[in-house]
């Protein structure tokens, strides 16, 4: 990982190695604050790589600093964007945005920021006329093209389905309270609880999903691992850094390196750039356009089929791939340009009540 991210942002091993180590020991501070008490509101890294944390009070503030972390009191901050939000949410709910890429909290802009590929569709319209009732707290960007969840459907793959054509790629291994395996996957892979297979042979059986095309949605899924299988773990990454071992799933902040393993486009490198977005999908078959909340956005380029596949920063497991630019081609190499989006692990383990399988 220490080489994939050096090619990413033009630095030297060494200088990688630095940062990584960094960004750890500030989020470990971060993570020490908020067990203590100490009242933050949301948190991330700006561009020289310190985390800024946003703090609710003059006391959390001066515990901030004292920790050797940068306080901030945003105008806002994370839980005044969260309502905003959700508010957006909802109106996505009574009428599927059309035209509308994606919303998000952005902690750094302090804004909710929406992102919108053709302002002039009806739909589009009149969510931008909702987002406009609270001011300055949204800030509207242009996205160059929609998004699509990242099922590539042609067969052969990594994972494949005992149902018909199409591929996704594995993603983390967890357990239940009674100590069964299973896989956490992207929900629009699993949403018609297939048979999963591996390299032509059965693994696992799809069991629940929270994608349904067309509805308001969240991209996540679990698949239960036949008897003899089982999810590695350590993030393969396609002979480029290695086999990662997986330590944990703490949620790096916004800011943060991270890398994903697919089957399409294997071992890509970027940023984490935001969570509790909500993006507008369209479906490449003619279906109709599904919204889909809670998602994380990064840097790391992405195409079909590498849905359901490993986000990972540093040795803390992150979550699986949703979707990206329907556009979007990847060069080949580790730090190609591009952006997607990513169901983050932490939400989906808490939903369905399992623990993850770490090294």
């Amino acid at each position: 990982m220490v080489g994939a991210l050096a090619a990413s942002l033009g630095v030297s091993e060494r200088a990688a190695e630095r940062r990584l180590d960094r960004e750890a020991a500030q989020q470990a501070r971060l993570d020490r604050l908020r067990t203590a008490g100490v009242r933050t509101d949301g948190a991330f890294f700006d561009g020289d790589g310190s985390l800024v944390v946003n703090a609710a009070d003059g006391r959390a503030a001066e515990r901030i600093a004292e920790a050797g972390l940068t306080a901030r009191k945003a105008e806002r901050g994370e839980a005044a964007l969260d309502r905003i939000k959700a508010a957006l949410d909802r109106a996505a709910a009574t009428r599927t945005p059309s035209g509308v890429t994606s919303w998000e909290t952005d902690l750094a802009s302090d804004t909710v920021t929406v992102r919108v590929n053709d302002r002039g569709a009806p739909a589009a319209r009149a969510f931008l006329a909702r987002a406009g009732g609270f001011g300055d707290a949204v800030r509207v960007v242009t996205d160059a093209a929609p998004a699509e969840a990242q099922q590539t459907v042609y067969p052969g793959s990594r994972m494949t389905f005992g149902n018909g054509p199409g591929y996704c790629s594995v993603g983390f291994g967890a357990r239940d309270s009674a100590g069964r395996p299973h896989l956490v996957t992207a929900g629009h892979c699993v949403d018609s609880l297939p048979v999963l297979l591996h390299n032509g042979s059965r693994f696992a059986q799809a069991t629940h999903s929270r994608f349904r095309l067309g509805a308001n949605s969240v991209d996540m899924g679990i698949a239960r691992l036949d008897a003899g299988s089982s999810i590695a773990t350590a993030v393969g990454t396609w002979g480029s850094a290695g086999n990662i071992a997986v330590r944990g799933g703490n949620r790096a902040a916004v800011g943060a390196s991270v890398c994903k393993s697919g089957a399409t486009t294997r071992w890509t490198c970027g940023t984490v750039q935001g969570y509790n977005v909500t993006v507008t999908y369209k479906d490449r078959n003619g279906g109709p356009d599904t919204v889909v909340t809670g998602l994380g956005r990064s840097s790391v380029c992405t195409e079909g089929g590498d849905s359901g596949g490993a986000y990972i920063s540093g040795n803390q497991a992150q979550g699986m791939t949703s979707g990206g630019p329907i556009s979007q081609r990847c060069t080949g190499a580790v730090n190609s340009p591009g952006s997607s989006y990513f169901q983050p692990l932490d939400d989906t383990l808490s939903y369905y009540g399992l623990r993850l399988d770490t090294n």
